[in-house]
């Protein structure tokens, strides 16, 4: 009696096992998946291709030549609007500070600063941060980067190991582009400075939240292309001649994810548009699964057929 008692206890044991085991080895299959479409985008796309996806819930990357440094363009505003709501809970400014619109602030692709009235109108940076993060406004980003300093985002980003993401000229500083300044990161490394954002190891929970409240500020981009209508998503897309890139934050309920896809030597601009947002949809597809299966990959949708 009591070896049959060990021996259903056993059982019982190695099926507790199984059910998990099983339900890891089939996700393992969906990242496979994942990683397969990526790689065949990458090799149709007349370019040069990085990518990095971190699941914020279980830690699980892919990555593909996610180490390369590649120019940032836009993108690299994620960097300022961190640096600026630093110092905004260090109490070196306040986001509802007010700035006078200069004339001489005016740059090309300011579609709202140049439209203000200067020395007349005042805004304040958190005016300045809205139109950096919605319209892309170049006049807004280069103010926001005189008054928190180049040096300072940079040593943000040195305080968080991220060596190869640098600020190196303002907006539309063609001559500084000239001479290979341009403001770079590698696909791993936004990756690491939106993820650390996200835990709450730059800025505290309030600041936290409002800095992704900023960062989801409805925008023209690449990542939220083929995505359901109203899934929030915090991004900021980067477009040069020859370069697309597009780094956010995708918060599907219960699976959050972060995804970093950055093109270069394009052949055409809008083919690095259309992979970034292929592989963004690949991804949705994957982590909106994961967030609604059971450990079995059952999925129940409202609706739902109980058959």
């Amino acid at each position: 009696m009591i070896r049959w008692f060990v021996l259903l206890f056993l059982l019982a044991a190695a099926c507790a096992q199984t059910a998990p085991s099983s339900a890891a080895a089939k996700q393992q299959l969906l990242w496979e998946k994942l990683e397969s479409t990526i790689n065949d985008v990458d090799r149709n796309l007349d370019g040069v291709l990085g990518v990095a996806v971190l699941d914020l819930s279980s830690g699980k990357k892919s990555m593909l030549h996610a180490d390369e440094v590649f120019p940032q363009a836009s993108s690299i505003k994620i960097a300022v609007l961190a640096e600026l709501y630093r110092q905004a809970q260090a109490g070196k400014l306040k986001l509802t500070d007010l700035y006078t619109v200069q004339a001489s602030d005016l740059v090309p692709d300011s579609d709202i600063m140049g439209g203000l009235t200067p020395g007349v109108t005042r805004i304040t940076l958190r005016d300045l941060a809205t139109m950096m993060v919605a319209v892309s406004d170049n006049s807004a980003t280069n103010v926001l980067i005189d008054r928190v300093g180049m040096e300072n985002v940079n040593a943000l980003m040195d305080s968080l190991g991220l060596s190869h993401t640098r600020l190196r000229r303002k907006m539309m500083d063609l001559k500084a582009a000239g001479e290979g300044k341009e403001n770079i990161s590698t696909p791993a490394q936004m990756m690491a400075l939106l993820e650390a954002l996200y835990r709450g190891k730059v800025l505290n929970k309030e600041m936290t939240d409002d800095f992704f409240k900023m960062l989801s500020t409805h925008k023209g981009s690449f990542i939220p292309r083929d995505l359901p209508e109203g899934l929030r998503i915090a991004n900021k897309p980067g477009e040069l001649e020859g370069v697309r890139n597009d780094s956010g934050v995708v918060f599907v309920e219960n699976r959050p994810y972060v995804i970093c896809a950055m093109t270069t030597y394009l052949r055409h601009e809008r083919d690095g548009e259309e992979a970034i947002a292929k592989i963004s949809a690949a991804a949705y597809l994957m982590f909106d699964r994961l967030a609604r299966a059971s450990e079995y990959g059952r999925v129940v949708s409202p609706g739902n057929s109980g058959r």
